[in-house]
């Protein structure tokens, strides 16, 4: 399937159009150019208008739209050419904008990761994409030079945040004070064999001449963890993000050009913050505040001086920020605009966020493999606190029967929920099986979530058919710490489950069937996991099992009976 096959909408207006805020369209005009050209765009009509801001640095869109053309020649004269694929392994900051915009400049791939990723969680996924550049976060480099020969990218481009600081802070650091040297030493490390960033800018602008993508070219490739636990890289193509950014314009319809503060509070390697500041942001000529992880003293500074107008985030953000404003008279009135995502929003919630901000908070629905929004609650009235809201303008919806996608369940009835629309990815990078499994023929997407949706349109969660645990608004692959915990000497068998808390995200548990004779030790099980795979994946529990763990006749371990066996008080 390629972008210009993909229908926007169906000639009839769905009946949950009708829940939609007043002068939100049905339908969006569909993206006929790249990235590249909405970001030149962007860079033009922004000009002086702040387009970053980091730790009260600011950098106008017409310095980053320079920045971005010497570090796409930078790259160019490294060798990357149309097609390939750069790594970038960043939090949020400058940096990893003007790499994102760069390498998407020269029609390459970006294909984004998380920084904390251990050395054995990233090694497959270059195995499998085959970046030969990367730039990445210098504290991160060293996984990267821990990686076999054949799999190390030929060029690491080293970024230090700290060059980024405004020049006070970057001389208070220098001070030859203890906890100023902890502070250095957990943003920046000394590196070895790489190339600096700074180094990558020197160039000279690339040549206007120099092609840029198409439409229809793919720009990103996003990997997300499936149910076998090997992650899959979703190709998301320029009309596909491009599109969700024009989805997002429409759907937050008040908000304006050149004037919005957007709190970059969820990391941009993730789908979701990728679509929200790389692509929407720009596209809104919007200030970026980027924070390089959730830091609610620092977010309460920044608004102050920047306050967030949009602030996007998952429900114990909202309670953490929404508390500490209260407790420190910090003014949230200007959050107008606000998103929850990746798990359960609860009531409770709502009410304390709406005490403090200007706007209301909704819940919105996505996956990568949709770039990644598909469904939302309106910025209205109408909205439904606990639900997912309604289909997204120019996207479809139907509900099967799991076992048989191609038959409708009735509605008000249980079953797996469709999507069909311009965000829809390409497919699975390398992995034709996987894609024929997830996008139908006929372009519908599976998503595996299974959902009810009322005669409205408002659609609620109430299973899940793919077993991803979700914690911390990220997803969690139980077969993939399975395997991990599989290898521990005196470990027979393993069972990795979620168990959800009160704010509505979940506690990764692990269920352990020991050998023989063998005794299990809570501790050193999770040491061993803590080398392996990043911290939110390692189980906060271990049990071990009492007999063996539930098998079906084929020997799958059940994950279900096991998560209903858990003791209620765990």
């Amino acid at each position: 399937m390629t972008a210009s096959s993909v229908s926007s909408t169906p000639s009839a207006t769905p009946p949950w159009v009708a829940a939609y805020q007043p002068g939100v369209p049905a339908e969006i005009e569909l993206p006929t150019t790249s990235l590249v050209e909405m970001f030149e765009r962007s860079v033009a009509e922004g000009g002086a208008a702040v387009a970053m801001t980091f730790f009260g640095r600011t950098t106008t869109y017409a310095a980053l739209g320079e920045q971005v053309l010497r570090a796409a020649e930078g790259l160019r004269r490294l060798g990357v050419r149309a097609g390939d694929r750069v790594a970038l392994m960043l939090p949020n900051c400058p940096q990893h904008v003007v790499a994102f915009y760069a390498a998407l400049r020269l029609g390459a791939v970006v294909v984004e990761h998380n920084p904390l990723y251990t050395a054995h969680e990233l090694d497959e996924l270059f195995a499998d994409h085959g970046a030969r550049v990367a730039i990445a976060w210098d504290v991160a480099v060293g996984k990267l030079q821990e990686f076999p020969a054949e799999l190390r990218p030929d060029v690491i481009i080293a970024v230090n945040l700290v060059e980024e600081f405004p020049v006070a802070m970057r001389a208070a650091l220098r001070l030859p004070v203890g906890s100023l040297r902890r502070t250095r030493a957990a943003l920046t490390a000394p590196t070895r064999g790489t190339m600096r960033w700074r180094a990558l800018l020197a160039d000279q602008p690339v040549d206007p001449e120099v092609p840029r993508p198409t439409v229809q070219d793919l720009a990103v490739i996003q990997y997300t963890s499936g149910t076998t636990g090997h992650p899959k890289g979703a190709m998301l193509t320029h009309f596909n993000l491009y599109a969700n950014a024009l989805q997002g314009k429409a759907w937050m319809k008040d908000a304006q050009y050149r004037t919005e503060n957007f709190y970059a509070v969820l990391p941009m390697f993730h789908a979701f913050g990728m679509t929200l500041y790389l692509t929407y942001g720009v596209l809104r000529q919007a200030n970026l505040v980027l924070f390089p992880k959730f830091d609610v003293d620092l977010v309460l500074k920044a608004a102050k001086r920047f306050p967030p107008t949009v602030y996007c985030a998952v429900p114990p953000i909202y309670e953490r920020t929404a508390r500490a404003a209260i407790e420190r008279g910090v003014s949230l009135a200007s959050a107008k605009f606000c998103i929850s995502g990746a798990m359960a929003l609860t009531d409770p919630i709502v009410e304390l966020w709406e005490s403090v901000s200007g706007g209301l908070l909704v819940e919105g629905y996505g996956m990568t493999e949709s770039s990644p929004v598909a469904l939302g609650n309106p910025f209205w009235p109408t909205r439904r606190t606990g639900t997912i809201g309604v289909p997204f303008p120019s996207t479809l919806m139907k509900v099967v029967d799991p076992d048989d996608p191609t038959r409708e369940v009735a509605q008000g009835e249980r079953g797996e929920l469709l999507l069909k629309g311009p965000q829809v990815f390409q497919g699975y990078w390398n992995n034709p099986e996987e894609t024929a499994k997830t996008l139908l023929p006929d372009g519908w997407l599976r998503t595996g979530d299974i959902v009810v949706v009322d005669a409205d349109g408002y659609t609620t969660i109430v299973d899940r058919a793919k077993e991803l645990i979700i914690t911390g608004g990220f997803n969690v692959a139980p077969s993939e710490v399975e395997e991990v915990i599989r290898a521990i000497p005196g470990v027979k068998d393993v069972a990795v489950v979620g168990r959800r808390r009160p704010d509505g995200s979940e506690t990764v548990i692990a269920v352990v069937e020991p050998e023989p004779g063998a005794r299990i030790d809570e501790d050193a099980v999770r040491t061993h996991c803590r080398g392996l795979l990043a911290a939110y994946k390692v189980p906060r529990r271990v049990i071990t099992a009492e007999g063996e763990l539930p098998r079906s006749m084929l020997g799958k371990v059940l994950r279900k009976q096991v998560r209903e066996a858990l003791p209620a008080d765990l």
